[in-house]
């Protein structure tokens, strides 16, 4: 399968509202693959891979505080010290 890549700008609001859609859409699949419904197990599988790339691109562009500097780290220090 070829798919050529778009690169996209989605917001950090943006991006967290399609996880939370796309989750909701894995557990509605997930019901409908436990009661017998053709095709969900396929449809919840595709839900699940895009999810997974979302979150990780998520995770990714979110910003991470770093633990051992600015206050963190004086804090953490001054602890490890008394």
């Amino acid at each position: 399968m070829n798919e050529t890549m778009k690169k996209l700008e989605i917001s950090p609001s943006e991006l967290d509202l399609i996880a939370n859609a796309l989750e909701t859409q894995s557990k509605i699949l997930c019901m409908q693959a436990s009661a017998g419904g053709h095709g969900a197990l396929d449809r919840l599988n595709e839900v699940k891979s895009v999810l997974a790339n979302v979150t990780s691109q998520r995770n990714s562009s979110s910003p991470r505080r770093v633990e051992n500097s600015g206050l963190w780290g004086l804090m953490r220090s001054m602890r490890q010290a008394t």
